[in-house]
């Protein structure tokens, strides 16, 4: 059908939906535009493996403690002033690498990039659904979800272009600038902000950062550490310590900066877990996928990167009319076959081999990409509808926690079983190597082949048995994401409202809404340009 007059989208509609899409891909780009310029960053900067792994993950680990904060200020504050903030120091940030190549210099700009990031990423979308008509959201949200899926492709994308033309330098450069040239940008949208301005909360704000922040942190050391270190533990420990106490904190403060009570809502509660679970099978595959392209396949970081970028056409494609189409089913159907879509992919690709060509590859990949657009989008769409109007800083902030935590673990997932079956299949051939050689090759399969390169024709033997360790633990970390994703598919079927219960949900949220701006008109959001 084609749109009326009424259905289409202002200029200033169409302006904010850009924004929020260009600057939402930024924040999931600089994510991952660092994963091929690891080797000459430690070329250059001489970065040990534990700074490398903090110079991209120090950015993760700031975003995802500080965006359920970022997206109250924005509500109480204002989410433009925001946005554009959070982008400025995004900028400056990215640009600081300039001043020193020392890792710790990079790893502390990195940090600094990821507070700007946790103001920029919830003021998208929070922005986008306060000034978009309700009868457009959905489609609208499913677009911004879209593009957000797409990020960590363009990112990596992005940045083999740059490397293919420049030195690992250009990746910050490009960020700095991008980040400038949308903080102009976001000064010509109109200020959407909370006019009760409710008190915040800094307790609910410290124990929410601390228990993400540790939780993540655990997940970022499981790789390298293992499950059962001392420190992963503790780490977990003081991470679950603190989400409890969030918790009695929220249920006791009189404004609290998250309504705990949201989560026994089905659609907020499994829109948040849909999320989660995407992001964590993404990032998983990403982290896989990227060293079999280059590794296995021999691939460039760009040819590597083109390789993945045919994975954004349905998911966007997708998550563009999913959000309509939950809305008329109901949340399950799509939840359920999205999910089983993806996992039935990863099922796929722990069948490859060092054989397997890259159209075979391509088929699992789209699969899964056509099940992420199907189910991500009508899930944050889930989120957003199950909050206020005036709250919906926060309902973006819990989506974008729900993704950073996501990723984290599922690298740590996909790390730790690649790490596992590497190291088995490889065991056998360390004792004939030299002693100098067997801590690298008993490491990872880039190390392993650079040993072989350095021995000759003589090392290709070594070559190609740890090519094989490699494709086993891929085999056995994708095994193991797949059946985790079909799990959750079947529990969040039954948890996930069908199309009676949404329909009661959005009513009963937007009836309360609607009392509360009766009751109080300051509680109204405001828009002034």
């Amino acid at each position: 059908m084609v749109p009326t007059g009424r259905d289409r989208l202002s200029a200033a509609q169409r302006w904010l939906l850009t924004l929020s899409c260009l600057a939402v891909v930024l924040v999931t780009a600089s994510m991952a535009a660092l994963y091929s310029a690891l080797p000459a960053i430690a070329a250059d900067t001489g970065a040990s493996q534990a700074e490398l792994t903090w110079i991209v993950d120090g950015y993760t680990l700031a975003l995802a403690c500080l965006v359920l904060p970022g997206g109250a200020i924005g509500d109480r504050y204002g989410r433009r002033v925001v946005l554009v903030v959070g982008l400025v120091l995004f900028s400056f940030a990215s640009a600081a690498t300039l001043l020193s190549d020392s890792p710790t210099w990079l790893i502390l700009a990195r940090v600094v990039t990821g507070i700007g990031a946790a103001l920029v990423m919830p003021s998208t979308l929070s922005l986008l659904t306060a000034g978009v008509p309700e009868d457009r959201r959905g489609s609208a949200v499913g677009l911004w979800a879209g593009v957000a899926g797409v990020g960590a492709i363009l990112g990596i994308l992005g940045s083999g272009v740059l490397l293919e033309n420049g030195s690992w330098v250009s990746i910050f450069i490009g960020m700095a600038v991008a980040g400038a040239v949308l903080a102009v940008a976001a000064c010509t949208l109109p200020e959407s902000v909370d006019t009760s301005r409710p008190a915040m909360d800094p307790l609910g704000a410290v124990t929410s950062a601390l228990a993400i922040g540790a939780i993540v942190l655990a997940a970022i050391e499981v790789p390298a550490r293992g499950w059962l270190d001392p420190m992963v533990i503790a780490a977990i420990a003081i991470g679950l310590s603190f989400a409890l106490a969030f918790v009695v904190i929220e249920r006791r403060v009189a404004h609290p900066l998250l309504d705990i009570g949201l989560f026994a809502d089905r659609g907020f509660g499994s829109g948040t877990a849909i999320v989660t679970v995407q992001f964590l099978v993404t990032f998983g595959l990403f982290m896989l996928i990227v060293q079999y392209l280059q590794l296995i396949m021999g691939l460039r970081p760009l040819v590597s990167a083109l390789a993945l970028a045919p994975m954004g056409i349905p998911m966007v494609a997708i998550s563009a009319f999913a959000p309509a189409l939950a809305a008329r089913i109901g949340l399950r159907i799509p939840t359920f076959v999205g999910l089983s879509a993806i996992g039935a992919g990863l099922l796929m690709i722990a069948h490859v081999d060092a054989q397997t060509s890259y159209l075979d590859l391509l088929v699992p990949l789209l699969l899964m990409s056509a099940g992420i657009g199907l189910c991500t989008a009508p899930a944050t769409a889930a989120i957003v509808d199950g909050t206020p109007v005036e709250k919906h800083g926060v309902a973006a902030a819990v989506n974008d926690a729900a993704r950073e935590v996501g990723a984290a673990i599922g690298i740590a997932i996909a790390g730790s079983v690649l790490a596992a079956g590497y190291g088995q299949r490889i065991a056998p051939a360390l004792p004939n190597l030299p002693e100098a050689a067997r801590e690298p090759v008993g490491d990872s399969l880039a190390a392993a082949l650079q040993v072989a390169e350095r021995a000759g024709t003589s090392g290709q033997p070594l070559a190609d048995f740890a090519k094989a360790a490699f494709i086993h633990g891929m085999q056995q970390s994708a095994l193991v994401l797949g059946g985790l994703t079909i799990g959750v598919a079947v529990l969040l079927a039954v948890w996930t409202p069908g199309r009676r219960a949404v329909r009661r949900t959005t009513g009963a949220v937007r009836r309360e809404a609607v009392v509360e701006a009766g009751s109080n008109s300051a509680t109204s959001i405001s828009e002034r340009s």
